[in-house]
Order: C-alpha cells, then structure tokens, then sequence
C-alpha cells in the first residue's frame, strides 16, 4: 500500500477511501489488583521462553508450584507501589496519545493495546482489529529493544493466532522490530536525563547509570539474541545525544537488573554496580531505566526501594532517578514517526521480525536436541519426572538449591 494513501486532502481533511491503519501496541502487562497477582505469575511463568523445560507437559503444573509460591512475596512489592501495576493504565494513555498525533497528521488510526501475561491479552485486542473492518496493521512493541523474551515471545504469540484465523491472516502487517537507535527515542531519552543531571550540584560530574533489565547470558551467546548489543548501543548513542544538549560529556556506566534462577544473566547487575560506585566515591547517581517506557514494579519498586537503598547503603547520598518516558510528547511524537516510516517502506513481516541469526531451541523443543525416538522418549519422560519429584521434595522439606536462590 503506497504512502499515498495516508496523505491529507487538499482541503485538509482525510482522503475519502483512506485505509484504516491499526495499530497494535505490544506490551508486558501486570496485574491490577493484589489477587491478580498469582494468576499472572502463572501465565509468565507457564511460558516456555521464560522458563525452558524438556518436558512441555511439566510447563503448567511448574507455573502453577511457582507462582503459588512466589505470590506472597510479589504481592507484598505490588502493595509498596499502591496495590496493583500502573502498567495498562499507562500504555492505554500511549495508545490514544499516538492515535491522537497519528490522526492530526491525516493518518486513519486506531490503537490496540495487546499485553502478553496479562489483560488485555493479544485475542482481545485481534478481535477488536478485526471488528474494526482496520485495512492494514502496524506492530509497535514497547520494548526500544529487542529480546527473544521480550519482543519475540509475543511476535510469536500474534504469529500463532494469525496462523488459527483465516481472517486474520489475510490482513497486510508491517511489524517495527527494535528502535534503540531512532533519532526520536534517543532524543526524548536524552531530554528527560538532562533535567536530572542539570538538577545535581555539579553537572559536568554527575555519574548516569543505566539500569536494564536483565536476560540470560545464553539468550546472546548460544541464540543470537540482539539484546545486550541494542542495549549497549543505545546507552552510547543517548551519552553522545546528551553530550550534544548540554555540552559537557558524563561518566556513566550500564548495568542490568531483575535476574531470576540459577543461570547466569548478563553483567554486572545493577546491585553489585552500585556496590562499586560507592567505593569509588560516587555522590550524585543519575538512574536511568533504559529498557522501560513505562512506569511499572521494576521502576517503582525495584529501582526506587530496593536499589535506593542499596545506592544509599553503599555511600551515595543524592540518588535521583529520571521517570519513564509514559507519554512524554517527544516520546509518542517519535513512535508516530517510526508507523509513518513503516507505513512508507516495505512490509516486515512477523517472522522476519522475530527472526535470530543462529538457530535458537524454543518451546516445543527440537526433537532431535533431546533424543526422541520411542526409547529416548520413555527416558527423557522418566528423567523429568525424576527432576520434578525432586522440586516437590524440596518443596516439603523447605531446603534445597531453589530455596538458596529466592525461587521458592
């Protein structure tokens, strides 16, 4: 479809015939109330790029030990921040701020929020496309930055129900894989951090410290997984992005946070990093959540309880960290951009966009990575039952490797 058709009239109003434009917002989700909290642990749990298990008959009843479990002490964080995630709140704000800036730009936009463990899941909002008689679809996930867990679960999540509706797969997508390195990110980034370095007692000496979320080293090393690159790149491009507006240049230094079980994640972690700036004497700390666009419990509890204190603990006294991007104007004025872009340029579609360089072992795993034959089968069955009855006798016992991780 030619960019022609989202062009405004002569008389300035929309072309009659203009292809209705939906765009579909990919986002986390989180629950909203304190008794949902267990039942969205279960669905992120239950999904298997999250935790990987050789046998996928295990996947849910593990969901279910897990985030039964883990429930109390995660409600006990969603009660810290007032009871529930400002997570859909907030991304519906951005959907109808950048249906609203799409429209003044004569573009016929409609947004859809689609949440991956929680409402509103991606069926709701396919339907709502599909009610909606929407022409074309723009993918725009919330996450800068892709990631197998991030980004690619849920490409893959809106691939499958596209397979399973007839409907739905005759509709044109165009998806935009990452946008670490758009000029419209990287400036609104960059605006929100100068206010809060330009607020130190000293500027120029201010130490920026990039907090993003974690993924498992073996994601990059072993699938190809762009993240801990996109991320990298990003943290040096806003520094120079910064450098420009204030004209001074700030140390600064990239961590990641919110690691869970018992593989090693990318380093350093946010919490070991801010051990090491206090002993060198860091005073003024200017956090940055780099991976989030939205205020949610990795921003509001971890970041602004747990590692304040830790920040504070370890000697620096002026700890202040920049807010989310939400709807900062600059921010949803660089998403209508980049659906303008992809409206202009040729189509990606949902397999090119979650594509990895390397082969990657997803859920259901490669047959031939576990054996399976009719033997092997039998065995590999037999060895995770062996590994799930060990889990359920930790459990009971209250002792075990899973206990010394804070899993259980």
């Amino acid at each position: 479809m030619g960019q022609q058709g989202y062009a405004l009239s002569s008389r300035g109003g929309r072309n009659e015939g203009m292809a209705k434009v939906g765009v579909l917002l990919l986002n986390l989700g989180g629950p909203e109330r304190i008794q949902d909290v267990g039942p969205f642990l279960y669905n992120l749990f239950s999904d298997p790029e999250i935790i990987r298990l050789p046998n996928p008959a295990l996947q849910k009843p593990l969901a279910w030990l897990i985030s039964s479990l883990r429930a109390g002490k995660s409600q006990e964080a969603y009660r810290s921040i007032g009871g529930g995630s400002p997570l859909r709140r907030i991304t519906e704000q951005q959907a109808r701020e950048l249906q609203s800036e799409l429209r003044s730009r004569g573009i016929e936009a409609t947004s859809y929020v689609a949440m991956r463990y929680w409402h509103p899941f991606t069926e709701s909002a396919v339907a709502d496309i599909k009610a909606d008689g929407i022409d074309e679809v723009v993918v725009l996930p919330l996450y800068p930055h892709f990631s197998i867990s991030t980004s690619g679960s849920s490409f893959r999540e809106l691939n499958r129900l596209r397979q399973a509706d007839p409907k739905f797969c005759k509709l044109p997508i165009r998806c935009i894989r990452s946008y670490f390195d758009d000029p419209g990110y990287l400036k609104a980034m960059a605006e929100l951090i100068a206010k809060d370095i330009s607020a130190c007692p000293d500027p120029a000496t201010a130490h920026v410290f990039f907090s993003a979320h974690g993924v498992p080293k073996s994601y990059v090393e072993e699938a190809g997984d762009p993240y801990q690159r996109e991320i990298e790149t990003c943290a040096a491009l806003i520094m120079g992005q910064l450098a420009e507006d204030l004209g001074h240049g700030n140390p600064y230094t990239l961590a990641y946070q919110s690691r869970v079980g018992p593989v090693e994640w990318l380093k350093p972690y946010t919490d070991e990093a801010l051990h090491q700036l206090g002993e060198q004497g860091i005073k003024d700390l200017v956090v940055v959540p780099i991976s989030f666009v939205s205020e949610h419990i990795e921003t509001l509890e971890e970041i602004d309880i747990e590692y304040r204190e830790i920040a504070t603990e370890a000697g620096i006294t002026n700890f202040r960290r920049v807010p989310a991007l939400d709807i900062t104007p600059s921010f949803i004025r660089g998403l209508a951009d980049l659906v303008q872009r992809a409206l202009a340029g040729p189509e990606v579609n949902l397999d090119q966009a979650a594509e990895l360089p390397q082969k990657v072992k997803l859920y259901p795993q490669d047959k031939w990575a576990w054996g399976w034959n009719n033997s092997s089968e039998v065995w590999n069955g037999r060895l995770a039952m062996v590994g799930f009855s060990a889990f359920l006798l930790e459990l009971i016992s209250g002792h075990g490797p899973l206990h010394a991780l804070g899993l259980l």
